[in-house]
C-alpha cells in the first residue's frame, strides 16, 4: 500500500527491463509477487520467528484433486519462491488455511485446512529425525489428523471456515453448512463442544479469547457464544435486510470490542462493537464492488484492511469510530490489483506486511 491507487505493479508492466532493474525496482516498491499455477483461493501467513516471509496458498480447482503449496519470500533478491518438497495434493479446494499459532516455535510445525473435514498436516523439517532414528528426516508434509465428528454417515456438511484459538492452541473452531459450530481438541482428536449455532448454514467463525467465540451465517446474524454457558447465545447484530447472508467475520485481537463483518454481495463492511448489539459503530462504504475479506490490523486495536471485487484492498483508521464523520469515512490508504482480490492476510509476526490473493496471483505488500 505503499502508493495509493496504484494500478498494476510496475515489474510486471516492464518487460524489457533486465532481471536487475527488475529486482531492484521489486525491492524500491516493496510489492512482491508470485504466480501460481493455478488459482488461489484460501491462504495465510505462518507467525513463526523462525520462518519469516513464509505462507500457505491453496488452489481453487472445479475438481476433487486440489493443491497446497508453501512459499517463502527471499528478502535478499525479493523473490517468492514455492517449496516443491512442501506441496501437497489436497481433497477439494480448501476454504481456510492457518499455521499453528506458535511464534516462539514450541510446538510441531503445524498447518490446518478445511474443506469436506477439518485436516491437521505436519511439515516436515530436513533436520527431523526419521522414524528409523536416523538424522534424515524427510522435509515434506504429512497428514497427522482427518477430523470427522459424524462417523455413521457417509455424507457431511463441507466445513465453511475455522479459527485456531491463539490463547489455547488445543482448540480450533469450525463451522458448517450443517448449522453447527465444532470446537475440537486436536491433541486428543476429539469434539470439545458442537453447537446448533445458527437456523441456517454458518460461514464464518472467529475466536474473541480463550472461551470465546462469535459466528456469521445464511440467517444473517452475528452470534457470540461463551463455552461456560453453551446453552446461550448473544445475537450482536442482525443484517437489515431479511435473509441477508453474513459471510465473513473478523473479531479484533488487540480490541476485543469490536468486530466487523461483511454481508453477502455488499460493498459495505459493518463494524460493531459488542457493547451495544445491533446497532453498528460505523459502516466503511467505499469499495466500489462487494467486499471478499477483512483483516484487522495485529499491532493496533483501530486498523483494518478490507479488499473486493473492485480489485482494491483498503486500509482505515478506526480511531474517530463512534463519532459522526460527514460524508462517511475515507480509508488512509488504498492500493489496487490486477484484478477482484478474493484473500487478504495481514501478517501478526511482521505486522507492516499484508498478503492479497487475485486470480492466480499472491502479492504480499508493505503497509
Amino acid at each position: 500500500m505503499v502508493a495509493a491507487t496504484t494500478t498494476t505493479m510496475p515489474p510486471e508492466q516492464n518487460h524489457d527491463t533486465s532481471d536487475d532493474q527488475l529486482q531492484n525496482q521489486q525491492r524500491r516498491s516493496e510489492i512482491y509477487t508470485y504466480e501460481a499455477p493455478w488459482h488461489i483461493y484460501a491462504m495465510n501467513w505462518s507467525v513463526r520467528k523462525d520462518k519469516k516471509y513464509r505462507l500457505a496458498i491453496a488452489s481453487l480447482l472445479e475438481q476433487y484433486p486440489n493443491r497446497v503449496e508453501i512459499v517463502q519470500l527471499d528478502d535478499t533478491n525479493g523473490e517468492i519462491r514455492p517449496d516443491p518438497n512442501l506441496s501437497f495434493e489436497h481433497p477439494y479446494p480448501p476454504t481456510k488455511l492457518i499455521f499453528i499459532p506458535d511464534k516462539e516455535c514450541q510446538k510441531p510445525d503445524l498447518l490446518a485446512t478445511s474443506s469436506d473435514f477439518l485436516r491437521i498436516w505436519r511439515i516436515g523439517n530436513e533436520d527431523d529425525v526419521s522414524n528409523d532414528g536416523s538424522g534424515s528426516g524427510s522435509g515434506r508434509v504429512e497428514m497427522k489428523s482427518l477430523l470427522n465428528n459424524n462417523r455413521n454417515s457417509e455424507f457431511c456438511g463441507p466445513v465453511t471456515s475455522f479459527d485456531w484459538n491463539e490463547g489455547d492452541p488445543r482448540r480450533i473452531g469450525t463451522s458448517s453448512i450443517d448449522t453447527t459450530c465444532t470446537i475440537w481438541d486436536i491433541e486428543r482428536e476429539t469434539v470439545d463442544t458442537q453447537l446448533i449455532a445458527h437456523d441456517k448454514e454458518v460461514y464464518d467463525i472467529a475466536w474473541g479469547g480463550v472461551g470465546v467465540f462469535a459466528s456469521v451465517s445464511a440467517d444473517g446474524s452475528v452470534r457470540v457464544f461463551d463455552l461456560r454457558d453453551k446453552e446461550h447465545s448473544t445475537i450482536i447484530y442482525e443484517s437489515s435486510e431479511p435473509d441477508t447472508p453474513l459471510v465473513r467475520l473478523g473479531w479484533n485481537k488487540q480490541d476485543p470490542r469490536y468486530m466487523a463483518t461483511i454481508i453477502m454481495d455488499s460493498a459495505k463492511v459493518v463494524v460493531l462493537d459488542i457493547r451495544f448489539p445491533t446497532l453498528p459503530v460505523v459502516e466503511l462504504q467505499r469499495h466500489q464492488a462487494s467486499v471478499n475479506a477483512i483483516a484487522w490490523a495485529p499491532h493496533s486495536s483501530c486498523h483494518i484492511c478490507t479488499a473486493g471485487d473492485d480489485s482494491q484492498a483498503l486500509i482505515w483508521d478506526l480511531s474517530s469510530m463512534g463519532q459522526p464523520v460527514e460524508g462517511g469515512l475515507d480509508p488512509i490508504l488504498a492500493y489496487t490489483a490486477g484484478a477482484e482480490i478474493e484473500q487478504l492476510q495481514w501478517s501478526s509476526s511482521q505486522p507492516d506486511w499484508v498478503a492479497i490473493a487475485f486470480a492466480s496471483k499472491l502479492q504480499i505488500l508493505r503497509v
